[in-house]
């Protein structure tokens, strides 16, 4: 028992430096420290029970002689290795060279102790206080040696030896083979009934093993788990529910899962053991991968039951398995907890948090979202932002707030910002605030990023359906002067404000422009002008336009037909011009709708109707 307790005793002691006697005193013990693995799993042999083979000897006093002295001390002393890590690498002990026996002791650094008579030995050996041991500074003592108080009496020694034992729980290497040979194959036999077969003894330290073991299946591992429970020997901890949740998390089956879930819930509602955050968060992740957002909020809402506090974490994973399944208006609950609390994740999650409640639809609170982040310090990424700016833009309610963010924007992220302000200038074009969209512009040409076209025809086309034709021509003016070159799309813009006007004279000038600039036009552009000539009633122009377009190499399409014809018929009833475009349109494969083929029957009996009734009463 006593070599349990010494060696239990160094292992606890690993930070403590064994001090050693003076030179002069001749040396019977040499004694080297080697500190011990924080696992036991590195250290403890394979193939027999824990503690079988640690050992506590001092070497036999007749390796002390006369001619052992301070200068062979010296000599050993400086052809020892004195890096830690390299010390007797594999090699837990120190062999004398005069005795078969070893030391194996553990402790923080490798300290030289000579003994004297075998006082040392005996003192430690039987715990009673027969001598105080001296040492010396030798450069890396702990505190209290520091500090001159460098006496440890035995009696502490036997505490300490006590208190370690006791905490230390020995586990039967045999037995844990066997265990986990059982869980690893398949059982012809309930499980239970195996265990009970093999008398196991079964502690924390044995189950927190097993748990550790791969290869084993989760069914098995959730059914010893349940036995081992119920033993009396076993003490049920936080460590041990932690190391179940990782081994039972690495499977992806929904069976598994939800057992998992069902086993923790039931430990949590006893309240024997305190459940970690980290192993809630665990089962959140595992039912998010399984994409079953119910759950993970039932794991949620076991917060305060189960007396843990949620962190970032928390807020993130349950928040992301809702929103994989829609779920937005919980999803937005759990997001109202987070922002109470203030406890964010880190910059990345919040990122995806904010493009998660863009693509449901809920860009306003999502911008809740980025506000939190903002008043914290904490940039979400940029990609993230933009994605918030373009969904705020979607809605007429909440463009005035992607507005605000683009002023955030300043340096190298504004320079590269032309998509969030693109967006932006769409928007409150859409929404009709002209001189927002003016002012924005008129800003960016100033502080960047450098507009384009897109930019600049959402400006003119506004100002053009309002009637603002000269701001619309400064604009484009503009353009060329900043070395852009306008688009079709740019005057087709501006001649829809001039054909709207009834200012068809001025369109054909920007007609004029655009064939000078561009050899290939569309059927838009004659339309427009089509459209404007025929309000006029003015057809022959909008005939000779028609014409014009052919020569020019643009084919008209069913629109420009059907606009011509039915203006014809309704305002000039002329039945047979819209006959002839009718054949015109066949010839070109084109179809005429039967609603405007009507037209052209019923105008032209209406025309002939009213010729008879012209030439009864002229023969009356």
């Amino acid at each position: 028992m006593w070599r349990f307790k010494a060696g239990a005793l160094f292992f606890r002691c690993s930070g403590r430096l064994a001090p050693s006697l003076p030179n002069d005193v001749s040396l019977k013990t040499l004694t080297i420290f080697r500190s011990a693995s924080p696992h036991f799993s590195n250290w403890v042999p394979q193939n027999k029970p824990l503690y079988q083979n640690l050992r506590f000897f001092s070497v036999h006093s007749t390796s002390s002689s006369p001619d052992f002295t301070n200068e062979a001390h010296d000599s050993l002393d400086s052809s020892l290795p004195t890096d830690r890590d390299g010390f007797l690498d594999g090699n837990p002990g120190f062999v004398s060279p005069d005795s078969g026996s070893s030391s194996v002791l553990f402790a923080e650094k490798a300290t030289y102790i000579s003994n004297e008579d075998g006082t040392d030995k005996e003192a430690v050996q039987s715990g009673t206080d027969k001598e105080s041991i001296q040492g010396e500074d030798q450069g890396f003592f702990p505190d209290e040696v520091a500090n001159g108080d460098d006496q440890m009496s035995t009696s502490v020694l036997e505490e300490s030896v006590e208190a370690t034992a006791a905490e230390i729980p020995e586990i039967d290497v045999e037995q844990l083979e066997n265990a986990v040979s059982v869980l690893q194959s398949t059982l012809e036999e309930p499980l239970e009934s195996s265990l009970e077969k093999m008398d196991l003894t079964v502690n924390e330290g044995f189950v927190f093993r097993v748990l550790q073991t791969p290869l084993i299946v989760v069914e098995n591992l959730i059914g010893f788990f349940k036995w081992a429970s119920e033993r009396p020997e076993f003490f049920m901890s936080t460590r041990v529910v932690d190391a179940l949740v990782r081994a039972v998390g690495a499977s992806l089956r929904k069976r598994d899962a939800y057992a998992l879930w069902d086993l923790v819930k039931e430990i949590g509602e006893r309240g024997d053991v305190i459940l970690s955050t980290e192993s809630l968060n665990e089962l959140i992740h595992l039912f998010r991968k399984l994409g079953k957002g119910k759950a993970a909020l039932e794991v949620f809402n076991k917060f305060p039951e189960f007396r843990c506090d949620p962190n970032a974490d928390t807020y993130y994973f349950t928040i992301d398995a809702l929103c994989c399944r829609s779920f937005y208006d919980w999803a937005w609950s759990v997001c109202e907890k987070m922002l109470t609390t203030g406890n964010l994740p880190d910059s990345e999650k919040v990122g995806k948090i904010i493009c998660f409640f863009c693509k449901g639809s809920r860009a306003k609170d999502a911008h809740l979202v980025y506000l939190m982040a903002k008043e914290k310090n904490d940039r979400p990424p940029r990609s993230s932002i933009n994605f918030l700016i373009s969904s705020l833009c979607r809605e007429d309610e909440t463009v005035q707030l992607a507005a605000e963010l683009v002023h955030d924007f300043s340096g190298e992220a504004r320079r590269y910002a032309i998509k969030p302000f693109s967006s932006v200038v769409h928007g409150l074009c859409r929404i009709k605030d002209v001189k927002a969209a003016k002012d924005l512009l008129f800003k960016m040409i100033d502080e960047g990023p450098p507009p384009g076209n897109a930019v600049f025809n959402a400006v003119i086309n506004v100002l053009s359906k309002a009637g603002e034709m000269e701001e619309a021509m400064e604009l484009l003016k503009l353009m060329e002067s900043r070395g852009l070159r306008p688009d079709m799309s740019t005057y087709n813009m501006i001649m829809v404000g001039y054909a709207q006007g009834g200012q068809m004279k001025e369109a054909c000038r920007i007609l004029s422009e655009a064939k000078k600039k561009h050899s290939k036009l569309t059927h838009v552009t004659y339309h427009i002008l089509i459209r404007g000539y025929c309000k006029l009633e003015e057809f022959d122009k909008a005939l000779k336009l028609l014409s014009e377009m052919k020569k020019f190499g643009v084919q008209p399409n069913v629109d420009e037909y059907n606009k011509l014809i039915q203006s014809l018929c309704l305002k000039a009833l002329d039945w047979k011009t819209s006959e002839q475009l009718l054949e015109e349109m066949k010839e070109s494969g084109l179809y005429l709708n039967g609603i405007t083929r009507g037209l052209i029957r019923a105008t032209k009996e209406l025309v002939e109707e009213e010729l008879q009734a012209r030439e009864v009463s002229s023969a009356a």
